[in-house]
């Protein structure tokens, strides 16, 4: 059992908590109790990284390392994917700091284990059942049809047809389509357009060749193609804030 199941309703009422990952920060922020959130990453407080900015302001922010956290002394300190190995876990142990390492997820299912692991972490069940009540809803009322779409980055990255981002893709009612390499030339669209072309906006604006990419008038849809803008700030770590940008798809879909 984990240690963090042992502790009492009133000592996780007073738990202090931080991140130190931009996917962890997002769950912390959507799922722990304001007084319970001592620090998250500074990418937390960057409008252009996470839709959650303006709340994760209130909150000091770290550097991404546990010496950063030192003097606000967190009962528990939240990563992902390990982030530093036996040196993080020493440290940890050294400064009498509880570590929740969650994998990062790779299925919509991976999402939902990582909510209530750290719901329950929390002492916060209840939040962790709402956000999942709000996928689960989403995939009881999955859509009907499923057109051919290609999720769009810069410099023509795209996504998996199967993963995580095709598992949210699919809850909005569109089909990923299986690219080589999850890559797309501009020829490529030019010579077979997808019926959904699903452009992400991250970093909109940034001067940068992937961005320049983006801007060639092919990659803006050919005209034989739907054009849809999805906020691609939520597509990094595609966790909680995922559920509202799946809801916004649908209504500009007319599901």
């Amino acid at each position: 059992m984990p240690a963090f199941a042992l502790l009492t309703a009133a000592s996780l009422t007073s738990l202090k908590v931080a991140s130190l990952n931009l996917c962890t920060d997002e769950l912390l922020l959507t799922l722990a109790a304001p007084e319970q959130i001592v620090s998250v990453t500074h990418l937390a407080h960057k409008p252009q990284e996470t839709t959650l900015w303006r709340q994760a302001r209130h909150y000091p922010r770290n550097d991404g390392s546990l010496l950063s956290l030192a003097a606000r002394k967190p009962d528990l300190v939240l990563i992902m994917g390990g982030g530093g190995g036996r040196d993080r876990a020493r440290i940890a142990r050294r400064l009498g700091i509880r570590v929740l390492d969650l994998p990062y997820p790779q299925r919509l299912a991976d999402v939902e284990r990582g909510i209530a692991a750290v719901a329950l972490a929390l002492g916060r069940p209840a939040a962790g059942r709402r956000w999942l009540a709000r996928i689960d809803a989403l995939q009881r009322t999955l859509p009907d049809r499923q057109p051919d779409t290609i999720w769009l980055g810069g410099g023509g990255r795209s996504v998996p047809a199967t993963g995580l981002a095709a598992d949210w893709m699919k809850l909005a009612g569109l089909q990923q389509r299986p690219l080589r390499g999850d890559r797309v030339s501009l020829e490529q669209l030019v010579a077979r357009p997808p019926a959904i072309l699903l452009r992400s906006d991250y970093r909109r604006g940034q001067y940068s060749g992937e961005q320049r990419w983006l801007s060639h008038p092919l990659a803006r849809g050919t005209g034989k193609s739907r054009v849809i803008a999805t906020d691609g700030r939520v597509w990094t770590c595609m966790g909680p804030p995922m559920v509202d940008e799946v809801l916004r798809l649908r209504r500009r879909l007319g599901r």
